[in-house]
């Protein structure tokens, strides 16, 4: 059955009725969330749509997976490591992050960088 999570966010929070935010804490990771729209818990069986936010001056850690992602930025300002290549990304810009690709996500500017991300619902036990 589905489910809806009703965005409540108001200025500059980006919030969703019945959702948890999630913090990462990792030498590798800098003011980064992330809040689990839709996953395991909706019982959704084939992807997953989180919502990361990073703080200014923040980054994603270096990471490369066995999945893609699918990322839509809401809000702010930052670059996109894919690869060798680093992009400038801002409100609307969609990235495809292809299997096994180094990745890393920075926040530039004054406000946080906030995105969604879609991956699929079964992933490796290792990330």
């Amino acid at each position: 059955m589905g489910r809806v999570h009703s965005f409540i966010g108001t200025g500059d929070s980006y919030d969703w009725a019945n959702i948890s935010e999630q913090v990462y804490e990792s030498a590798k990771v800098r003011g980064v969330s992330v809040r689990w729209l839709i996953g395991a818990a909706e019982g959704a069986p084939h992807f997953a749509v989180r919502y990361f936010e990073i703080e200014p001056g923040g980054r994603t850690s270096l990471d490369r997976h066995e999945h893609d992602h699918g990322v839509v930025v809401l809000r702010g300002h930052g670059e996109v490591l894919l690869g060798e290549e680093v992009a400038e990304i801002s409100f609307g810009d969609a990235v495809y992050v292809s299997p096994e690709e180094v990745h890393q996500f920075r926040c530039l500017g004054d406000e946080p960088l906030g995105f969604l991300c879609v991956i699929p619902a079964h992933r490796s036990a290792s990330e």
